[in-house]
Protein backbone atom coordinates (compact mmCIF):
# COMPACT_ATOMS: atom_id res chain seq x y z
CA UNK A 1 0.00 0.00 0.00
CA UNK A 2 1.10 3.55 -0.74
CA UNK A 3 0.03 6.16 1.79
CA UNK A 4 -0.91 9.54 0.33
CA UNK A 5 -1.98 12.69 2.14
CA UNK A 6 -3.23 16.20 1.45
CA UNK A 7 -2.78 19.20 3.71
CA UNK A 8 -3.74 22.84 3.39
CA UNK A 9 -0.93 24.10 5.62
CA UNK A 10 -2.08 27.74 5.51
CA UNK A 11 1.49 29.02 5.05
CA UNK A 12 2.25 27.47 8.48
CA UNK A 13 0.10 30.05 10.24
CA UNK A 14 -1.74 28.23 12.98
CA UNK A 15 -5.04 28.85 14.70
CA UNK A 16 -2.99 30.70 17.30
CA UNK A 17 -1.99 33.13 14.48
CA UNK A 18 1.68 32.18 14.80
CA UNK A 19 3.77 31.11 11.79
CA UNK A 20 5.64 27.98 12.84
CA UNK A 21 6.99 25.88 9.94
CA UNK A 22 8.51 23.40 12.36
CA UNK A 23 5.01 22.66 13.69
CA UNK A 24 3.82 21.94 10.16
CA UNK A 25 6.67 19.46 9.78
CA UNK A 26 5.71 17.82 13.05
CA UNK A 27 2.22 17.25 11.65
CA UNK A 28 3.64 15.80 8.43
CA UNK A 29 5.83 13.45 10.46
CA UNK A 30 2.77 12.32 12.41
CA UNK A 31 0.88 11.56 9.18
CA UNK A 32 3.98 9.83 7.74
CA UNK A 33 2.72 9.52 4.14
CA UNK A 34 4.76 8.46 1.11
CA UNK A 35 3.36 11.25 -1.09
CA UNK A 36 1.97 14.54 0.22
CA UNK A 37 0.08 17.27 -1.62
CA UNK A 38 0.38 20.65 0.08
CA UNK A 39 -1.74 23.74 -0.47
CA UNK A 40 -0.78 27.28 0.57
CA UNK A 41 2.83 26.12 0.77
CA UNK A 42 4.36 29.43 -0.37
CA UNK A 43 4.20 32.89 1.11
CA UNK A 44 1.53 35.03 -0.48
CA UNK A 45 3.49 38.16 -1.41
CA UNK A 46 6.86 39.17 -2.81
CA UNK A 47 8.99 36.36 -4.19
CA UNK A 48 6.41 33.78 -3.02
CA UNK A 49 9.17 31.86 -1.26
CA UNK A 50 8.54 28.43 0.22
CA UNK A 51 7.52 28.30 3.88
CA UNK A 52 9.12 24.89 4.36
CA UNK A 53 12.69 25.49 3.24
CA UNK A 54 14.83 22.75 1.72
CA UNK A 55 16.96 22.85 4.88
CA UNK A 56 13.96 22.18 7.12
CA UNK A 57 12.84 19.32 4.91
CA UNK A 58 16.26 17.70 4.69
CA UNK A 59 17.02 18.05 8.38
CA UNK A 60 13.65 17.26 9.92
CA UNK A 61 11.69 15.12 7.46
CA UNK A 62 11.90 12.10 5.19
CA UNK A 63 10.70 13.99 2.10
CA UNK A 64 11.95 16.03 -0.80
CA UNK A 65 9.96 18.63 -2.69
CA UNK A 66 9.34 18.12 -6.39
CA UNK A 67 10.71 21.12 -8.29
CA UNK A 68 8.43 22.60 -10.94
CA UNK A 69 10.67 25.52 -11.88
CA UNK A 70 7.91 28.11 -11.92
CA UNK A 71 9.34 30.54 -9.37
CA UNK A 72 12.90 30.50 -8.12
CA UNK A 73 12.11 30.51 -4.40
CA UNK A 74 8.71 28.79 -4.43
CA UNK A 75 8.12 25.17 -3.57
CA UNK A 76 5.37 24.68 -6.14
CA UNK A 77 2.88 26.57 -8.26
CA UNK A 78 0.31 28.99 -6.83
CA UNK A 79 0.97 27.46 -3.43
CA UNK A 80 0.49 23.85 -4.57
CA UNK A 81 3.42 21.55 -3.84
CA UNK A 82 4.19 17.83 -3.82
CA UNK A 83 6.47 16.04 -1.39
CA UNK A 84 7.73 12.47 -1.88
CA UNK A 85 9.99 10.19 0.11
CA UNK A 86 13.68 10.90 -0.37
CA UNK A 87 14.17 7.48 -2.00
CA UNK A 88 11.28 7.97 -4.46
CA UNK A 89 12.12 8.40 -8.15
CA UNK A 90 10.58 11.40 -9.93
CA UNK A 91 9.87 10.38 -13.53
CA UNK A 92 8.17 13.55 -14.75
CA UNK A 93 6.46 16.65 -13.41
CA UNK A 94 4.63 19.73 -14.62
CA UNK A 95 2.46 22.60 -13.50
CA UNK A 96 -1.12 22.73 -14.76
CA UNK A 97 -2.56 26.14 -15.61
CA UNK A 98 -6.20 26.46 -14.61
CA UNK A 99 -8.92 28.87 -15.72
CA UNK A 100 -9.56 31.30 -12.89
CA UNK A 101 -10.46 34.82 -11.87
CA UNK A 102 -7.77 34.77 -9.18
CA UNK A 103 -4.41 32.95 -9.42
CA UNK A 104 -5.03 29.20 -9.32
CA UNK A 105 -3.10 26.20 -10.51
CA UNK A 106 -2.41 22.53 -9.99
CA UNK A 107 0.73 20.40 -10.03
CA UNK A 108 1.25 16.91 -11.42
CA UNK A 109 4.07 14.39 -11.09
CA UNK A 110 4.76 10.79 -12.04
CA UNK A 111 6.71 9.09 -9.26
CA UNK A 112 7.97 5.62 -8.51
CA UNK A 113 7.38 4.86 -4.85
CA UNK A 114 7.47 1.46 -3.15
CA UNK A 115 8.10 -0.08 -6.56
CA UNK A 116 4.91 1.35 -8.10
CA UNK A 117 4.53 4.19 -10.58
CA UNK A 118 1.87 6.64 -9.49
CA UNK A 119 0.62 9.84 -11.09
CA UNK A 120 -0.23 12.45 -8.47
CA UNK A 121 -2.13 15.72 -8.91
CA UNK A 122 -2.25 18.37 -6.19
CA UNK A 123 -4.80 21.19 -6.41
CA UNK A 124 -6.46 24.07 -4.60
CA UNK A 125 -9.70 25.01 -6.33
CA UNK A 126 -11.59 28.30 -6.45
CA UNK A 127 -14.07 29.68 -3.94
CA UNK A 128 -16.59 30.10 -6.78
CA UNK A 129 -18.61 27.00 -7.69
CA UNK A 130 -18.66 27.91 -11.38
CA UNK A 131 -14.90 28.28 -11.54
CA UNK A 132 -14.36 25.10 -9.50
CA UNK A 133 -16.27 23.14 -12.15
CA UNK A 134 -14.25 24.75 -14.94
CA UNK A 135 -11.05 23.89 -13.10
CA UNK A 136 -12.17 20.30 -12.55
CA UNK A 137 -12.91 19.96 -16.27
CA UNK A 138 -9.49 21.41 -17.12
CA UNK A 139 -7.70 18.92 -14.85
CA UNK A 140 -9.67 15.95 -16.20
CA UNK A 141 -9.03 17.06 -19.79
CA UNK A 142 -5.32 17.46 -19.09
CA UNK A 143 -5.12 13.94 -17.68
CA UNK A 144 -7.10 12.44 -20.55
CA UNK A 145 -4.82 14.13 -23.10
CA UNK A 146 -1.66 12.61 -21.64
CA UNK A 147 0.08 10.19 -23.99
CA UNK A 148 1.19 8.01 -21.08
CA UNK A 149 -1.42 6.86 -18.58
CA UNK A 150 -0.68 5.77 -15.02
CA UNK A 151 -2.75 4.94 -11.94
CA UNK A 152 -3.67 8.39 -10.66
CA UNK A 153 -4.38 10.04 -7.32
CA UNK A 154 -5.86 13.55 -7.12
CA UNK A 155 -5.68 15.45 -3.84
CA UNK A 156 -6.28 18.89 -2.49
CA UNK A 157 -8.52 21.53 -1.04
CA UNK A 158 -11.53 21.51 -3.36
CA UNK A 159 -13.38 24.25 -1.45
CA UNK A 160 -16.59 22.32 -2.15
CA UNK A 161 -19.12 22.49 0.68
CA UNK A 162 -21.78 20.34 -0.99
CA UNK A 163 -21.87 16.60 -0.43
CA UNK A 164 -22.20 15.33 -4.00
CA UNK A 165 -22.83 18.16 -6.46
CA UNK A 166 -20.64 20.73 -8.22
CA UNK A 167 -17.09 19.70 -9.01
CA UNK A 168 -17.50 16.54 -6.90
CA UNK A 169 -19.98 15.20 -9.43
CA UNK A 170 -17.60 16.03 -12.27
CA UNK A 171 -14.68 14.23 -10.66
CA UNK A 172 -16.88 11.27 -9.65
CA UNK A 173 -17.47 10.43 -13.31
CA UNK A 174 -13.80 9.44 -13.58
CA UNK A 175 -12.50 8.81 -10.05
CA UNK A 176 -13.65 7.36 -6.76
CA UNK A 177 -13.28 9.14 -3.45
CA UNK A 178 -11.53 8.10 -0.27
CA UNK A 179 -13.80 8.30 2.77
CA UNK A 180 -11.50 10.65 4.65
CA UNK A 181 -13.96 12.63 6.75
CA UNK A 182 -14.38 16.26 7.80
CA UNK A 183 -11.22 18.38 7.77
CA UNK A 184 -12.37 22.00 8.22
CA UNK A 185 -12.30 23.86 10.56
CA UNK A 186 -9.39 22.19 12.39
CA UNK A 187 -10.69 23.06 15.86
CA UNK A 188 -14.23 21.94 15.06
CA UNK A 189 -14.40 19.98 11.79
CA UNK A 190 -17.69 20.56 9.97
CA UNK A 191 -16.90 20.24 6.24
CA UNK A 192 -15.09 17.90 3.86
CA UNK A 193 -13.22 20.56 1.92
CA UNK A 194 -10.08 18.42 1.53
CA UNK A 195 -10.43 15.38 -0.71
CA UNK A 196 -8.49 12.42 -2.06
CA UNK A 197 -9.59 10.70 -5.29
CA UNK A 198 -8.18 7.74 -7.18
CA UNK A 199 -8.54 6.35 -10.69
CA UNK A 200 -10.51 3.12 -11.19
CA UNK A 201 -7.32 1.05 -11.53
CA UNK A 202 -6.47 1.80 -7.89
CA UNK A 203 -8.05 0.34 -4.77
CA UNK A 204 -8.49 2.66 -1.82
CA UNK A 205 -7.90 1.05 1.56
CA UNK A 206 -7.90 2.75 4.92
CA UNK A 207 -8.48 6.52 4.93
CA UNK A 208 -9.10 9.26 7.44
CA UNK A 209 -8.43 12.68 8.90
CA UNK A 210 -5.38 13.17 11.08
CA UNK A 211 -6.33 14.77 14.38
CA UNK A 212 -3.76 15.56 17.05
CA UNK A 213 -2.82 18.41 19.34
CA UNK A 214 -0.40 19.67 16.69
CA UNK A 215 -2.77 19.35 13.75
CA UNK A 216 -5.57 21.16 15.56
CA UNK A 217 -3.33 24.22 16.00
CA UNK A 218 -0.93 24.14 13.01
CA UNK A 219 -3.51 25.20 10.39
CA UNK A 220 -7.22 25.84 9.99
CA UNK A 221 -7.41 22.57 7.98
CA UNK A 222 -6.66 19.04 9.17
CA UNK A 223 -4.60 16.71 6.96
CA UNK A 224 -6.45 13.92 5.16
CA UNK A 225 -4.84 10.63 4.16
CA UNK A 226 -5.55 7.37 2.33
CA UNK A 227 -3.83 4.15 1.40
CA UNK A 228 -3.95 3.05 -2.25
CA UNK A 229 -2.74 0.09 -4.26
CA UNK A 230 -3.22 -1.26 -7.80
CA UNK A 231 -6.63 -2.87 -8.22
Amino acid sequence: MIKVASYNMRKSIGTDRRRRPERTLQVLCEVNADVIALQEADRRFGTREAVLTSHLLSEHGDWKAITFGMRARSMGWHGNALLVRKDAQILDCEAIHLPALEPRGAVMADVRVRGQVLRVVGMHLDLSGLWRRRQAHAIIAHLNASAQQYPTVLMGDLNEWSAQSGCLRDFAQHFHFADTGKSFHARRPMARLDRIMASRDLTIGAAGVHESLNSRTASDHLPVWAEVQPA
